[in-house]
């Protein structure tokens, strides 16, 4: 295995911990409230909310780390972001309240904002000229984390307890990160980025693709957040109302967030063959219909709307993340992708509250997801503004720069 293939694989690993673990909370706390109500109390909105330090810490973090790269190298934040993530989910599980469980979720959250704006940019220099299909299985892979978490949540939270259910996963987030520096984590695959040549791009069309880039970042993170944290109890209560069945409840959301991972994989095969905005747009119209119509359903006919949704919000993220490679120099990514993610955590941070809030507000998600579909006409907005250019998939057909003093080229 030469070290891009190796760098792939590990960052890979790295995106599933870092959905997984930002997860666990959102089923472990129906285990939670019933095993010990002496210690977290018996009331879901509280118990969820704790988590809010997590995403917080998860956004502001990601913003240092173009920089904190630059200074300690790429390979050693990714070295921190193993252990350090790992050891926190075994505090977790140590928690003797709400206050020590709070402070072990800021400090994953803190750890886990360094997978995003090192890992992608790792990925997307190990990854060549097929940046779409690596994109795609990386997403597979982080979507593993987001669809594993409550069923493997759930599974250990009844057979063990909900204390196991952050102790096991974290001893072997710190097991792959031993793994990886006996591998002797290294950074060839950014040395050979480097020496590719990236095409002139108008800085015209570049800021109309960076302004939809941060626009969408808010929005986006917020509508796939709260989606995955209310999907445990949505499914609870508009199936299953009965706490017996929370290994079934689990299973069920593994099966919806399975549709985003399938998804994200096939577009990011689709993106190496087509321009971006012909993949986003369809994704983003599924997405305010969906919403709303899911914000009225019960019974069964939750399962597959909730699919459908799972797939475009998913499928979604795999766009949004190719979108810095096509048009930002190799020089700037990580840098970028630092700026991005910290406006989309910011606004993933804002779904752990709210979502705890409205629940508790109006005694279900019905509400939560109306304003999420809300949020989806932003999505739409964003879609149409993108730049739909040829020249994505051929660099060659970028104007040239003009010669000093020369009129500048027209650009869309």
């Amino acid at each position: 295995m030469d070290a891009a293939t190796r760098q792939i694989v590990f960052v890979n690993l790295a995106h599933s911990f870092t959905h997984y673990s930002l997860l666990i909370l959102a089923t472990a706390v129906l285990a939670m409230v019933v095993q010990e109500p002496g210690a977290f109390g018996t009331l879901y909105g509280p118990v969820l909310a704790l988590g809010t330090g997590m995403f917080v810490f998860y956004g502001l973090g990601s913003l240092p780390m173009g920089w904190l790269a630059e200074r300690f190298g790429r390979p050693r934040l990714m070295a921190a972001f193993f252990l350090g993530t790992g050891a926190a989910m075994v505090l977790a599980g140590f928690a003797t309240g709400p206050v020590t469980l709070a402070l072990a979720l800021g400090l994953m959250g803190a750890f886990s904002a360094i997978y995003h704006p090192i890992g992608t940019a790792m990925l997307v220099d190990a990854a060549g000229s097929r940046v779409g299909r690596a994109m795609g299985i990386n997403g597979v892979f982080g979507n593993l984390g987001v669809a594993s978490a409550p069923v493997v949540t759930a599974a250990l939270a009844v057979a063990l307890g909900w204390r196991w259910a952050f102790i096991l996963p974290g001893l072997l987030c710190v097991g792959a990160g031993l793994l990886y520096l006996r591998e002797g984590p290294g950074d060839a695959a950014m040395d050979k980025a480097a020496g590719r040549p990236f095409p002139p791009i108008p800085p015209a069309v570049v800021r109309r693709a960076v302004i939809v880039l941060l626009s969408l970042a808010t929005v986006s993170g917020f509508v796939f957040n709260a989606f995955t944290l209310l999907l445990p109890k949505l499914i609870e209560e508009r199936l299953a109302g009965s706490p017996d069945l929370l290994p079934v409840v689990g299973m069920l959301a593994f099966l919806v967030t399975l549709c985003g991972g399938l998804t994200q994989f096939t577009v990011g095969r689709i993106i190496d063959r087509t321009t971006l905005k012909r993949v986003f747009m369809p994704l983003a119209l599924v997405q305010m219909p969906g919403l709303a119509l899911l914000s009225v359903l019960d019974g069964w006919a939750v399962l597959p709307v909730a699919g459908l949704l799972a797939a475009a919000i998913f499928g979604q993220v795999t766009v949004n993340e190719t979108m810095t490679a096509r048009y930002v120099a190799p020089a700037l990514r990580a840098k970028l992708y630092s700026i991005r993610f910290f406006v989309g955590f910011l606004g993933a941070a804002a779904a752990s509250p709210l979502v705890g809030w409205l629940h508790e507000a109006t005694g279900g998600q019905g509400t939560v997801l109306a304003v999420l579909a809300a949020f989806g006409a932003v999505t739409v907005a964003c879609a149409l503004f993108f730049p739909d250019r040829k020249e994505e998939l051929q660099p060659e057909l970028w104007p040239q720069p003009a010669p000093a003093g020369a009129a500048p080229a027209p650009a869309e």
